[in-house]
């Protein structure tokens, strides 16, 4: 099997501070999901403004997130994610790092909610070919740290090649999929772990 390129780790609090922002959140994801896009098609995408899209794309640019790409009319080049994914480093214990390694989590989270939420309230216009190959799925799993860390392992392995900003071997009729996964320990109503 070819070695894939790695995901960048996140570890700085600018960085991450920067991808807290929900805009800039959706303009990565977008581009490492569709591909070399403009600022007017990230706007229609990500439901802004090409001008504000643009002052963002500027912004995710400085920290080497995204670049301008090849192609365009010369007033509107496309612009392409530098990264093939994203992975938030340890916080070593920094309260400042960690508060901004939450932020970026929740926003992810608010992100995965509206692509779900913007499925489902269009899921009947879709080919029935893409609606009985989408799931949901969820399980209650019983797992020590180490075994959790293997199947996450596992199933990154199983996914990373499909990736948009990876995969150069996609027949003609793919399409952009978003596909989210969560592996955390359970937590109560009353906030104790169960």
């Amino acid at each position: 099997m070819t070695e894939l390129p790695p995901r960048k780790r996140v570890d700085d609090v600018e960085l991450l501070r920067a991808l807290a922002h929900p805009l800039r959140s959706a303009l990565v994801h977008h581009l490492m999901a569709v591909g070399p896009s403009t600022a007017s098609e990230c706007a229609d995408a990500v439901g802004s403004t090409a001008s504000n899209c643009s002052w963002h794309l500027r912004k995710l640019a400085e920290h080497g997130l995204v670049e301008r790409a090849e192609g365009g009319d010369g007033r509107e080049r496309p612009w392409r994610a530098c990264q093939v994914g994203l992975v938030l480093g340890g916080s070593g214990g920094d309260p400042a790092l960690t508060a901004a390694q939450l932020a970026v989590a929740g926003t992810e989270l608010a992100e995965e909610q509206e692509l779900t939420q913007r499925y489902l309230d269009t899921v009947e216009q879709l080919d029935e070919e893409w609606r009985e190959a989408s799931g949901f799925f969820s399980y209650g799993l019983k797992a020590t740290p180490e075994e959790v860390t293997a199947l996450t392992k596992a199933i990154d392995d199983l996914v990373r090649p499909y990736v948009s900003t990876i995969r150069e071997d996609a027949p003609a009729d793919a399409r952009a999929v978003f596909l989210g996964m969560r592996a955390f320990r359970r937590i109560g109503h009353d906030g104790k772990p169960a």
